[in-house]
């Protein structure tokens, strides 16, 4: 039973603190615990490049025998980490908000998963063996919930392209300074409970798993968030009232007896599951779909491109 804790903030601040207490937690239950602070490594930004998903495409199609990988992979220490991490049983990831929003040093780390896309690398063989990982998140903020509204919703996006299934959640609140959180004894009681849910998810059959966290916490009834908006259609053309902004889940608000507004899924409404793989391959042909309707189109949209390449703006000077 191997789980891993992932810090995106300074050493001994309160995110730090927090993931040593659920990782303690854990190690009691017997779990082989390893702890990584993103703050020591070399991580470099996606360049946008669009190599891993060409590539994931070409393969989906037949076009190409092999996958190579991300193209910063030789350059920095994303892959040292992703070769431990795609190993685990388990994660805790904690991490500082910043003005509503997960920290950057996380969101860079966490927007190369897509090269490491979990689902792809179990069928091309890159992977062996599927860890069916759970994971257990933590944001942390100087102010309430008021002031975290994209925190764990932007984290538990992070999710996916690695098929980790979230199982608990908890928000770190009124902590504006380094062992701030010391003073919060039920914040630190939260945090160990959290590591003990992440060992009770791991022990239990993967088809049985479930959400340990506050069963009250957010709208959704399947991931729990509370980022509910207006749908859209889709690209092929499904469409559903209400989605949930993190899952992908479909369906209607609805006001009970007592006046609560309850988000209920559709009949349909896990067709978009982000948690389940086959629904992200939908998403691979969506994007395989795009990319051959631009190159079908790409001596048009290159003629055009003259026109920006020779635009010139003033500047701020380096």
């Amino acid at each position: 039973m191997k789980i891993m804790g992932i810090v995106a903030g300074r050493h001994n601040g309160n995110s730090e603190i927090l993931v040593k207490e659920a990782l303690n937690a854990a190690k009691e239950k017997g779990a082989e615990v390893t702890l990584i602070n993103l703050f020591d490594y070399n991580i470099l930004p996606c360049t946008g490049c669009e190599s891993c998903t060409m590539r994931m495409g070409d393969v989906g199609m037949g076009k190409a025998d092999h996958y190579d990988g991300c193209v910063l992979k030789n350059k920095d220490d994303m892959d040292k980490i992703m070769q431990v991490m795609q190993k685990q049983n388990g994660i805790i990831v904690g991490v500082p908000t910043y003005d509503l929003m997960p920290s950057s040093l996380y969101t860079r780390f966490a927007q190369r998963f897509l090269a490491y896309e979990l689902s792809f690398q179990l069928k091309v063989g890159l992977v062996k063996e599927d860890p069916h990982c759970v994971a257990g998140l933590i944001a942390v903020g100087g102010s309430c919930h008021d002031w975290q509204t994209l925190s764990l919703e932007s984290l538990a996006a992070t999710m996916f392209t690695q098929s980790i299934r979230v199982v608990d959640e908890m928000m770190s609140t009124r902590n504006g300074r380094p062992g701030n959180v010391l003073l919060r004894d039920d914040q630190l009681e939260r945090a160990h409970q959290l590591g003990e849910n992440i060992v009770q998810a791991i022990n239990t059959p993967v088809e049985e798993r479930g959400w340990l966290g506050d069963p009250d916490m957010g709208l959704c009834p399947n991931c729990h968030s509370s980022l509910i908006y207006p749908g859209e259609k889709h690209w092929d053309g499904v469409q559903f009232p209400f989605e949930c902004a993190v899952c992908g889940a479909g369906g209607d608000l609805v006001r009970d007896e007592q006046g609560k507004v309850h988000f209920v899924l559709a009949k349909n409404g896990l067709c978009r599951d982000r948690n389940k793989n086959e629904s992200r391959e939908l998403h691979l042909n969506e994007i395989v779909e795009t990319k051959m309707d631009f190159f079908a189109h790409q001596k048009e949209a290159m003629a055009k491109m003259k026109k920006y390449r020779e635009m010139r703006f003033p500047t701020v000077e380096k």
